[in-house]
């Protein structure tokens, strides 16, 4: 099968690269057009523009700007990238003889907490922020695009992904982050906060990739996620047994920590109680849908397992 990736040079596109090049015939479409092993070529977004893209059987749209957790990206900015570009490239779609087409959208375009125990796609949408609202922005504009009836829309598959937090070796995110606190033996004082978050493996995505390029899925929209969620707790133990170390996890009373955020809040210091919500809250996404459209019990990688293999390529 010809596939084509756009954001083929991040994160996740390097690593779909090794995973689907074995099966598959792969090209490139990025803001930069280097030379990269497994890609036959990589095109620009001009030519994406002028038509000058290969025929292929599968487009998997990964490009977009990223979560910018230090609030400096201006908000036009998170439009015009995961709105508009995947507009654009939607529309090529439609246009060409592709049959499937896999959006990389977020849970954030969802919710940006989680109101009871788990977040499913039964959820109606309500982001918070322009990151979210540009990924669910983009989902309208594809469900739309799709409800309209036309001949060239039969035989075509839609996926629109909603992964929560990915991770795997070479990825430089908020574990690495940790980790490093851990590392240095500082102690972690919010242990009295057992909260409880799902991670998505970047083995366990590759997987699914595979499989709805193989397989005949229903089209839709799916919540991607590891089978088990993991607290911060258990996170900071995981990290201490790879670095053998003793955990230091301090439960202090969790009313005496809000009390202390409020007054860094009034203070301007680092821990107020914006931060402490998301440092302590929970956010559990369900992939049973998932799996019932793969037709599969559990995902390949267990969530501990796939964090063991992420936290030593830290080392």
């Amino acid at each position: 099968m010809n596939v084509l990736l756009t954001g083929v040079h991040g994160f996740v596109g390097s690593n779909l690269v090794v995973s689907l090049g074995r099966e598959h015939r792969l090209f490139g479409l990025d803001i930069v057009s280097p030379e990269k092993e497994g890609i036959v070529k990589t095109y620009s977004w001009n030519d994406l523009e002028t038509g000058q893209l290969p025929s292929v059987d599968a487009i998997i749209h990964l490009a977009g700007k990223a979560h910018d957790t230090k609030k400096r990206t201006r908000a036009q900015e998170y439009f015009d990238i995961n709105t508009g570009l995947t507009q654009k490239v939607f529309d090529y779609f439609l246009a060409s003889e592709a049959r499937k087409f896999i959006f990389f959208s977020s849970v954030k375009a969802a919710a940006d907490f989680v109101v009871g125990e788990v977040l499913t796609e039964d959820i109606i949408p309500l982001p918070k922020g322009p990151y979210g609202e540009s990924k669910i922005a983009a989902e309208k504009y594809i469900q739309e695009k799709l409800a309209v009836s036309s001949p060239a829309h039969c035989g075509k598959k839609v996926y629109i992904l909603r992964p929560c937090m990915i991770h795997g070796p070479g990825n430089k995110g908020n574990l690495n982050l940790l980790y490093q606190v851990v590392k240095k033996g500082l102690p972690w004082p919010l242990g009295d906060f057992d909260n409880r978050r799902s991670f998505t493996s970047i083995d366990n995505l590759s997987y699914v990739i595979e499989e709805l390029l193989a397989r005949n899925v229903v089209s839709g929209i799916y919540h991607m996620a590891d089978d088990e969620a993991v607290s911060t707790n258990e996170l900071i133990e995981l990290m201490c047994e790879e670095l053998t170390k003793l955990p230091h996890i301090w439960k202090i009373n969790r009313n005496l920590m809000k009390g202390c955020a409020r007054v860094g809040g009034f203070l301007h210091l680092p821990l107020n109680m914006e931060r402490l919500a998301k440092l302590t809250e929970n956010y559990v996404v369900s992939n049973t849908k998932l799996k019932q459209a793969l037709n599969i019990r559990y995902m390949p990688v267990r969530a501990k397992e796939g964090l063991r293999k992420t936290i030593r390529s830290f080392r």
